[in-house]
């Protein structure tokens, strides 16, 4: 995959769909958002009523606000008690939150939200560091990751690809254009909310 195809300068989307030699190596069958897929992941329980899909972009400081603030309260009040359960999906808008999604991308269930939420509240240092691939290497290693196996992730050509696949997938078929955005129950509702706000919708 010719990753400029997907991702630019600025940290702005390419909005034209990769073709040709750019061609995406791995496309996944197109489904309702709310479909569970197999390397999804997953705060809550199978059978709550409620799923909420969150795109979102480790770089991007409108989702770090969301994790640190709304998440939280969101998880208390309605995740913890099964009413309803969190999707999170990457939708990287610049190179350096591609690089960070493949290193999550190495942690599985509680480790994955766990490195999540330490890079979005680190985002203000790592992502504008002088070295930020130094900066999440030392942040990667807090959770006993070794430098050969950071190295081994960050540079995952086939992780790269999935991730960049699905961003188009969202992109071209359920029209996710910035970040944070969420589907919930098959509506779509862009932006940074509130507890609030999304208590409300959730209601």
């Amino acid at each position: 995959m010719k990753r400029r195809n997907i991702l630019i300068g600025g940290g702005a989307l390419a909005l034209g769909a990769a073709s040709g030699a750019g061609a995406i190596l791995w496309q996944p069958k197109t489904a309702s958002a709310t479909e569970i897929q197999a390397d999804d992941h997953i705060l809550g329980k199978d059978d709550a009523p409620i799923t909420i899909v969150e795109f979102a972009s480790l770089t991007c400081p409108h989702c770090a606000q969301f994790h640190s603030d709304t998440l939280p309260r969101l998880k208390e009040a309605w995740i913890d008690d099964g009413r309803a359960r969190m999707v999170f999906r990457h939708f990287p808008l610049d190179a350096l939150a591609l690089r960070a999604a493949a290193v999550t991308e190495c942690f599985d269930g509680d480790l994955f939200f766990a490195f999540l939420d330490l890079l979005f509240k680190t985002q203000s240092s790592w992502a504008r560091a002088e070295d930020p691939i130094a900066m999440l290497r030392g942040l990667s290693q807090q959770t006993g990751m070794s430098a050969e196996r950071f190295e081994a992730c960050i540079t995952d050509e086939k992780t790269l690809d999935r991730i960049l696949a699905k961003l188009v997938d969202a992109r071209d078929n359920l029209e996710i254009r910035s970040t944070p955005s969420f589907i919930i129950n098959g509506e779509k509702v862009e932006g940074g909310r509130s507890f609030g706000e999304l208590d409300a919708i959730l209601n």
